[in-house]
């Protein structure tokens, strides 16, 4: 079982005063993207980071000094990246400005971020959160063509509360956990950003929200019968096939997309299992409904940006090597 691919800590401290504010940009710009910066003062800067990563996912903590970060075009240019970050501050505030609105991030809010557009995000002195590195791919086909919300997203209440909770968890057991808990943890939190998402907008009917979380979750628990369909998840559901496709119609999917989705999910687990290393891809395929190895390769390289075989060979790869496990030191608070 492969351990943590990355985990590191990082302060200014290292350096000499007057080098603390280049060192920071570096740095920052080493674990996000190319970023333009502006410092209040650049006097000692005081900043602090922990890191945790997989090839998947990205976890940063910080604590730092005022500071503005500015994603200009040129930047785009120079260094593309249509991953979404997902902000959470801990302490202190930061004021978000971007073509499509602007807000203030506060305790106990997030916001989801694309860089691939310019943006500017000011802090003030000893703000500290977390910012998670998220595929943009993982946010699309959850959310389909629901575009993320531009405003914050509340954390005090309901599901915000309980997606407040995991990521505290995963911050503080990153360290413990292998890159599969930690990249199955964090897609569980995506999941639930996602529906908080999905739930938001005031002019979807109540009853049509709740049969597409009641579906979704009863396809999420199925997904392995390999004759699983919209009309059977309608049947055991006591609802018409029609329902369920209107229901899946105000997210923009389908019940056969959220079907094959889970499924591809199921058939990356079983490919990382231990439990399934001696089956075949062919059988994992035909077990999970798939019509053919090579159709289940075709729709997994799509949705995965590999292939099975591939996939299995990269994780057969890193048991090999028996990656050592790396430790994480507190950031200064």
């Amino acid at each position: 079982m492969s351990q943590a691919a990355i985990a590191a800590s990082a302060t200014t401290s290292v350096v000499d005063p007057h080098e603390r504010a280049d060192y920071w940009a570096d740095l920052i710009s080493t674990y996000q993207c190319r970023l333009s910066y502006k410092f209040p003062s650049r006097t000692d800067f005081q900043g602090h980071t922990r890191v945790r990563s997989t090839d998947a996912y990205q976890l940063v903590g910080w604590k730092s000094n005022a500071v503005t970060y500015l994603r200009s075009p040129k930047n785009i240019r120079d260094d593309p990246d249509d991953d979404y970050r997902l902000i959470l501050p801990f302490a202190g505030h930061l004021t978000f400005r971007s073509d499509a609105g602007h807000g203030i991030l506060t305790p106990g809010t997030m916001c989801l971020v694309a860089v691939d557009r310019p943006y500017t995000m000011s802090m003030s002195d000893g703000t500290q959160g977390l910012i998670i590195t998220i595929p943009r791919q993982e946010i699309q086909h959850r959310l389909n063509r629901v575009a993320p919300p531009s405003h914050p997203l509340d954390l005090t209440t309901g599901l915000g509360r309980v997606t407040d909770g995991l990521v505290s968890g995963l911050y503080t057991e990153c360290a413990a956990l292998t890159d599969r808990q930690f990249d199955t943890v964090s897609e569980r939190l995506v999941d639930l950003l996602c529906m908080q998402i999905l739930g938001e907008p005031a002019n979807s009917p109540t009853q049509l929200v709740d049969v597409e979380a009641t579906a979704r979750r009863y396809i999420h628990n199925h997904a392995g019968d390999p004759d699983l369909t919209g009309a059977r998840v309608a049947g055991a559901l006591g609802w018409s096939l029609r329902q369920i496709q209107l229901a899946f119609s105000t997210v923009g999917t389908t019940p056969s997309e959220v079907i094959r989705e889970e499924r591809l999910q199921l058939a990356r687990d079983r490919l990382r299992s231990p439990a399934y290393q001696h089956r075949s891809i062919s059988d994992i395929a035909s077990d999970l409904g798939f019509g053919s190895a090579s159709s289940f390769s075709k729709i997994f390289r799509r949705r995965f940006d590999t292939t099975p075989s591939q996939f299995r060979e990269e994780l057969a790869g890193h048991v090999r090597v028996g990656r050592t496990p790396g430790t994480i030191s507190a950031a200064s608070s």
